[in-house]
């Protein structure tokens, strides 16, 4: 299959310096590091326990959650960046794209707690193959628009990017690195499904079935 061949020829050395070098880069989260700067405390001890945007916005305000965004974007796409710029192995880009996201949600210095990879993996993505961004901006504007919250929509469209990724390359080497992409995410948010599904399916229940005042 010509995906193995690709991993037998990749250089190992440029691989594992590229892997530890985008992992390293996801470590530095952002939103802990702010928290830390303008309060002194520690955001995991805050809301969800979480060190990405909303929970640093909870705390913080508005400001902080989007220069939280702009960091954990940043490092995405400085990972792919600096893969693609200065290796010439065109399978690194992928390698850097999954270790900084890992980097994100397991960061070493944080005893492994850190963030849920969304706007790492978009930054990510951005450099990787842009139609893949456009596509996920597309499928979570779509269950935006159907369900009037974030967090799901945001899922299901990660959930629906490996599908996309078959369909513009049919590739079995970059389908798998999308769909463990996809399935980082969705583990990282295990805890947030179990509680808006039943909470969604509450509220479908309730507006399907409109209180009637007594006469």
């Amino acid at each position: 299959m010509a995906w193995m061949e690709q991993l037998q020829a990749a250089n190992g050395a440029q691989a594992l310096v590229c892997a530890l070098g985008a992992y390293l880069l996801g470590c530095f989260a952002t939103g802990y590091y702010l928290v830390r700067a303008v309060k002194g405390q520690d955001i995991r001890n805050f809301e969800s326990g979480s060190v990405g945007a909303r929970n640093v916005g909870r705390l913080l305000g508005r400001t902080a959650f989007f220069l939280t965004v702009a960091g954990d974007l940043g490092k995405g796409v400085l990972a792919v960046w600096a893969a693609d710029r200065f290796t010439d192995d065109p399978l690194l880009p992928a390698v850097a794209l999954l270790c900084v996201v890992a980097g994100h949600i397991w960061p070493v210095q944080l005893r492994f707690h850190g963030g849920k990879g969304v706007a790492a993996s978009l930054g990510a993505l951005l450099l990787y193959d842009h139609r893949l961004a456009v596509a996920y901006a597309v499928f979570f504007l779509g269950g935006f628009a159907l369900i009037r919250r974030t967090l799901l929509p945001g899922l299901f469209a990660f959930a629906c990017l490996p599908l996309t990724e078959y369909w513009l390359h049919r590739d079995g080497l970059k389908l798998a690195v999308i769909a463990l992409l996809a399935a980082m995410i969705l583990f990282a948010h295990r805890k947030n499904l179990l509680e808006e599904i039943p909470a969604l399916a509450a509220r479908r229940s309730v507006t399907a079935k409109p209180h009637h005042p007594k006469l």
